[in-house]
C-alpha cells in the first residue's frame, strides 16, 4: 500500500583507535641493539631510526584519523545515536514492517525521498519509526539519513515568506503534505527548502521541527 506519494509542490572507530595504541606500543619496544658498533656509528643509527620511526608514526596516525573521519561521516554510523531523534528517508521507496526483520510482513510502503520521520527505538540494524500521521513500524537503518526535513501539516495553504515573521513578504504557498529540507529555526519560524524554493514557514505548520 503506497504512503505519502502524492506531494504536489512544484572499518569501525574502536579498531582505528586500537591501531594507534598498537603502533605506539610497537615503537616503544622496537628499538633494540644488534651487534657492536662505535659510539659515533651507534649515534648515527639511532638518529636514522628515530627519523624513520617518527615518519612512520605520523603516517599511521594520519591514516587512523582519516578512518575516524570517514566513519563519522557515514550515515549508518550517524544513525547509532540514542533515540528519539529526527531522520529522513533517503531512498525513493521504503518498506515499513511490523517487526525488526525482513521476515516480518510489510505494512506500509513509503514512496517519498526526504520524508521526515521520528526514530523512537533501536534494535540492531533496525529502527522503529513514527510518521507525521502517527503510523509506526520498523525499517532498515541503512535506508535512513540523519539530514533534517519537514512536512507541511494542518489545514489550508502554508505561507512561505522572505523573513521569519508574519509581516515577511509572501513568496510561495505550500499545500499540506509538501516535503522539504529543514533549515534554521528562530522565533517560531523555520527556513524551508522545497526543490530550491526557499522561504520561512511558521513552525506550527511543519512536522519535524523542535525536539523529537
Amino acid at each position: 500500500m503506497p504512503r505519502h506519494d502524492n506531494f504536489r509542490f512544484a572499518g569501525d572507530a574502536p579498531s582505528a583507535l586500537a591501531a594507534i595504541r598498537v603502533f605506539f606500543s610497537h615503537v616503544a619496544g622496537a628499538r633494540t641493539r644488534k651487534g657492536k658498533a662505535s659510539s659515533r656509528k651507534r649515534c648515527a643509527l639511532k638518529a636514522s631510526h628515530k627519523k624513520r620511526y617518527y615518519s612512520e608514526m605520523l603516517k599511521r596516525i594520519l591514516l587512523a584519523l582519516g578512518a575516524l573521519s570517514l566513519i563519522s561521516a557515514n550515515p549508518a554510523f550517524a544513525q547509532t545515536r540514542e533515540a528519539p531523534y529526527w531522520a529522513t528517508i533517503k531512498t525513493e521507496e521504503l518498506n515499513m514492517r511490523v517487526g525488526p526483520s525482513r521476515e516480518y510482513p510489510i505494512e506500509w510502503v513509503y514512496k517519498r525521498k526526504g520524508l521526515p520521520i521520528k526514530v523512537i527505538r533501536l534494535v540492531d540494524g533496525w529502527r522503529l519509526i513514527q510518521d507525521s500521521e502517527g503510523a509506526e513500524g520498523w525499517v532498515s537503518s541503512s535506508l535512513l539519513s540523519p539530514k533534517r526535513g519537514a512536512v507541511v501539516v494542518g489545514e489550508g495553504l502554508a505561507a512561505m515568506r522572505d523573513a521569519p515573521s508574519e509581516t515577511g513578504g509572501l513568496k510561495w504557498n505550500a499545500e499540506p503534505g509538501v516535503v522539504g529540507v529543514l533549515g534554521d529555526c528562530q522565533t517560531g519560524w523555520c527556513e524551508f527548502d522545497v526543490a530550491g524554493r526557499v522561504g520561512w514557514v511558521s513552525a506550527s505548520r511543519l512536522w519535524g521541527t523542535g525536539e523529537p
